[in-house]
C-alpha cells in the first residue's frame, strides 16, 4: 500500500528536557535500510532533543512551526518554521523549543552508504 492514514506514535521520556512526541510517517522497512527515520516531531515549550552525534548516518530537521535553538557542533543557531538544518555523518546537533507553543518539524535520518 502506497497511501497511509496512520502514523505509529512514539513518546520518549527525558526527564530533563521533558518528553518528545514522535510520529513516524511510514515504517522504517520501507526504506529498505536506507532511512531509519521518517517522523513528524513535537518538542513542547523547554522540552529539546539532546545534543548528540550521528554516526553512519545524517539527519535533516525541516521546522513546520514554532521557534526554537539548534545547536550545531557547538554553534547555537536560531530557528523558525521554514528553516532545514543539516547534520552531516560524523556531526554533533540538538533542538531546543524555547518558546510557549509547540516546534513541530520533519525528521529524516538517511544511512550513509558504506564504500
Amino acid at each position: 500500500m502506497t497511501v497511509f492514514h496512520e502514523k505509529k506514535k512514539q513518546i520518549r521520556e527525558n526527564k530533563e528536557t521533558g518528553n518528545v512526541i514522535i510520529e513516524h510517517i511510514v515504517d522504517e522497512e520501507l526504506f529498505q535500510g536506507q532511512s531509519p527515520m521518517f517522523a513528524q516531531v513535537t518538542l513542547k515549550p523547554g522540552c529539546a532533543l539532546g545534543y548528540h552525534q550521528h554516526k553512519g548516518n545524517n539527519e535533516t530537521y525541516y521546522i513546520l512551526s514554532g521557534k526554537g535553538i539548534y545547536t550545531d557542533n557547538g554553534e547555537e543557531v536560531p530557528v523558525v518554521a521554514g528553516d532545514v538544518t543539516f547534520c552531516y555523518d560524523g556531526g554533533f546537533h540538538g533542538l531546543k523549543n524555547t518558546e510557549s507553543s509547540d516546534l513541530v518539524f520533519m525528521a529524516l535520518i538517511v544511512n550513509t552508504p558504506k564504500q
